[in-house]
């Protein structure tokens, strides 16, 4: 019996958002995605503060995190939806 579905793996990658590193400690990946960085994450990004009529900008931290998906694809000479298909 040959092998007629091959599904890719594909990985989806997504930061969070920017904040105070000492606040990101907390920070958590989306439903279903695995946090990659750890502590604090990576500071390299800036978030931003108004006060009063001026914006100040500091070095935030954010995490990295990733989310593996398969999706089903037929392999090679094979077509269709159930991958029959020659």
């Amino acid at each position: 019996q040959m092998k007629k579905q091959c599904d890719q793996k594909l990985l989806i990658r997504m930061k969070t958002e920017c904040v105070p590193c000492s606040l990101n400690l907390q920070t958590q990946c989306p439903a279903g995605y695995t946090k990659i960085t750890n502590g604090t994450g990576i500071p390299d990004c800036r978030y931003y503060l108004e006060i009063k009529t001026h914006t100040l900008s500091f070095l935030g931290c954010r995490h990295h995190c990733v989310k593996e998906f398969e999706q089903p694809e037929c392999c090679q000479g094979h077509w269709g939806p159930d991958c029959m298909g020659k």
